[in-house]
């Protein structure tokens, strides 16, 4: 069934893939949060892509056998691999210093350096520089920022610092990681292009493990520990992005990205209960307009692509 004669209906494939991304993505912070009192952020990242690769490998091998596996995908996802492993360090070292909510609601950050790369790199969004909505939405988004940072009760703090920074470089790496992925695989399945890419992160993070990390560490894993390991691959990794991509390829990017926006207030409730963590009320409030912010972004874009050339 083609987009177009989806308009006007609801596809609940695609409303249980963008709900399941949700979901997904939202467990993953905590499940990494849960890891950092077991051991390094190199060791989990090594462990976690690892378990993803090994996820998805069946399909790669099944798709290689039976002749549809674009052979170019091995080429082109170097770049965003380099990326993607430089992104997820980052990712999971954040919350080493600062809170799954707090890192995440950061991390939305990541929307604003995408609308810059876009506007940089793809000719066909460059018209958005005459949009108010898309400047209001970036606003918006950079006060809220501001407000989220400025306002945390131990802002001063070192470990705080540490963490903000480290959350807003995430944000830009994923930036960069979004517009290499955009620009390689174009033409590519994502279920091929993702199967190639837990395998070059599953290296490249094994490698940083070794140099960097403690990889003995998992020696003194017990059983829970390990089932941690393994569910937030297998959820937070290797489904979550199938789901988040089915829906974009069924329904377009907008819907699923804005239910994505979700994101840090899912993980708010869920470390709230099980971490204690806390945000303050101002907090809150430019975190809802980062969020609405980041929204209005979107929304622009996405109003940019349905109007008729001129």
């Amino acid at each position: 069934m083609s987009h177009s004669a989806r308009i006007g209906r609801t596809d609940m494939v695609a409303t249980a893939a963008s709900l399941g991304a949700l979901v997904c993505w939202s467990l993953g912070p905590l499940f990494i949060k849960y890891l950092t009192g077991h051991m390094d952020s190199w060791t989990q990242n090594a462990l976690r892509y690892s378990v993803a690769g090994l996820f998805w490998l069946p399909f790669l091998l099944h798709s290689t056998v039976q002749g549809t596996f674009a052979a170019r995908t091995w080429r082109r996802a170097l770049l965003p691999s380099v990326a993607n492993i430089a992104m997820q360090s980052l990712w999971a070292a954040g919350f080493y210093y600062i809170g799954p909510a707090f890192m995440t609601l950061l991390s939305k950050t990541s929307i604003l350096w995408v609308a810059g790369f876009s506007l940089i790199v793809f000719r066909e969004e460059r018209p958005l520089v005459r949009s108010t909505r898309f400047w209001l939405g970036l606003s918006l988004s950079l006060g809220g920022m501001v407000g989220v940072i400025a306002f945390k009760d131990d802002f001063a703090a070192t470990g705080a610092l540490a963490g903000i920074v480290i959350a807003l470089t995430q944000a830009f790496m994923w930036g960069v990681y979004t517009i290499s992925v955009r620009i390689a695989f174009q033409d590519i399945d994502p279920r091929a292009s993702f199967s190639v890419m837990s395998i070059y992160a599953a290296v490249g993070l094994s490698a940083c493990a070794f140099l960097f990390g403690k990889p003995s560490q998992v020696l003194a894993l017990d059983v829970r520990d390990w089932a941690v390991v393994l569910i937030s691959a297998v959820t937070a990794i290797a489904l979550g992005h199938v789901f988040f991509y089915t829906a974009i390829r069924r329904i377009g990017a907008t819907i699923p990205m804005l239910v994505i926006l979700a994101q840090p207030f899912v993980v708010f409730s869920l470390s709230g209960v099980i971490f204690h963590e806390r945000l303050n009320g101002i907090q809150l409030l430019f975190g809802g307009v980062l969020l609405a912010g980041s929204g209005l972004s979107v929304w622009a874009q996405q109003h940019l692509r349905e109007e008729p050339p001129r």
